[in-house]
């Protein structure tokens, strides 16, 4: 949003660069910058799904756990990961930026990922292969180092998965048309780049890692993250770094618990007077055709807004009454749209689900049988190959086959 006088035109308001200056127009932001975020996640899913698509057997067949205890494991080690994507998308949002927490979220990950690298190269570190009775899963130390390495790469790649996409996204500017059309582009080629390191992933690091040894699969992932680094600091004059204001979390707990104080409350919502920011005209509450006003006098001094308060999910409208949260009914009218939005991610459970199945019980079937193709033997862990060339095909089909088909 261009704000008043030559120089801030010439300016993002609400950004600076790597150096917390203000960002310049002209410099910073768009394709050019968002392109090495492309880039490192390339790098980034590789290190991750190098490990992730193919741990259960290392698991197995390395630590000697058990199919079931090997699959929980990686389902323990892959939710966390995603769980801490939250903490990492809250940092980002509300106290860094998400340039400072994909640096440090990264170096964690190499750090897990060198230590991993560590334990497979030495064979102290891990039970021996061969057992000559029934071998046991690994404990102690042994398993204190292996799972050090896990979650420490758990929490770099949450942090990642919580600040590289949203720093992509605000390369471009939400507030013109052309801004919101090439953030949509970015979005699509990022899932691109997703499946491109997935491809590399469950191609060539797993045969690597099957045949070859896993110290030098952990030390391909190792060496990829580390080379993301430097890659994404090379795009820091480029980028425009959006200064924090706040986590979207922090304003939907606010409103849910403001509203839900209120739920009790005598006092009718028409009557209600509420903290908003001053306006010269009155505040305005429309429901079904119906226009009344809400105001407050503070210090002799007449407060409004002119908002209107949807109809939908009204319970949250009682989080205006709340004097103690200050809910705007901006934020209120602000969470009702992400409550909405909760069905949709509802949907994706089921499906993650199944996706688990694919990354432990099915790698760890696959390799009890038969997988040569000719004279080459196809790695267990490779089952992801078509699914992830068809998101290769269809994200920039979709970007430039059927978005602008949908938008005649």
């Amino acid at each position: 949003m261009e704000i008043g006088g030559s120089e801030e035109v010439r300016t993002w308001e609400g950004y600076v660069d790597w150096r917390n200056r203000a960002a310049l127009r002209a410099k910073h932001g768009g394709f050019l910058a968002a392109s090495f975020v492309l880039v490192v996640e390339v790098l980034e899913n590789l290190a991750y799904l190098a490990n992730a698509s193919n741990l259960v057997l290392f698991l197995s067949h390395q630590m000697h756990f058990s199919p079931s205890q090997s699959a929980n494991s990686v389902t323990n080690f892959m939710g966390t990961a995603f769980m801490l994507a939250l903490l990492g998308g809250f940092f980002s949002d509300a106290f860094f930026t998400p340039y400072h927490v994909y640096v440090f979220a990264a170096l964690l990950e190499f750090l897990g990922l060198g230590v991993l690298t560590i334990q497979a190269f030495s064979t102290k570190l891990k039970p021996p292969r061969s057992c000559v009775s029934g071998c046991e899963p690994v404990h102690g130390t042994q398993a204190a180092v292996l799972f050090t390495g896990l979650y420490l790469v758990a929490l770099g790649v949450g942090g990642i998965k919580g600040s590289l996409p949203a720093h992509g996204a605000e390369q471009f500017d939400q507030d013109s048309p052309q801004g919101r059309k090439q953030r949509s582009t970015f979005f699509n080629y990022f899932v691109f780049s997703l499946a491109s390191g997935a491809l590399i992933a469950v191609t060539l690091v797993v045969w690597v890692e099957d045949n070859k040894g896993w110290q030098w699969g952990f030390g391909i992932s190792t060496f990829a993250i580390l080379l993301s680094i430097p890659v994404f600091l090379s795009g820091s004059m480029f980028y425009r770094n959006k200064i924090p204001s706040g986590s979207p979390l922090t304003t939907i707990s606010k409103v849910l618990v403001a509203a839900i104080l209120n739920t009790g409350g005598s006092r009718n919502l028409r009557n209600a007077v509420a903290s908003m920011p001053t306006s010269s005209s009155p505040v305005t509450h429309r429901e079904k055709g119906e226009v009344f006003n809400m105001a407050e006098s503070t210090n002799d001094e007449q407060q409004s807004v002119d908002f209107p308060l949807s109809e939908s999910l009204r319970f949250l409208n009682r989080a205006v009454l709340s004097r103690g949260a200050e809910c705007s009914v901006q934020e209120v009218e602000e969470v009702k749209v992400v409550i909405k939005t909760l069905p949709v991610f509802a949907c994706t459970i089921m499906i993650s689900c199944c996706l688990a199945q694919l990354s432990t019980f099915s790698v760890h079937q696959a390799s009890t049988m038969n997988t040569k193709l000719g004279s080459m033997k196809v790695p267990p862990a490779s089952l992801p190959f078509f699914p992830v060339v068809f998101i290769m095909i269809l994200a920039p089909v979709y970007d430039h086959i059927i978005i602008p088909c949908m938008r005649k």
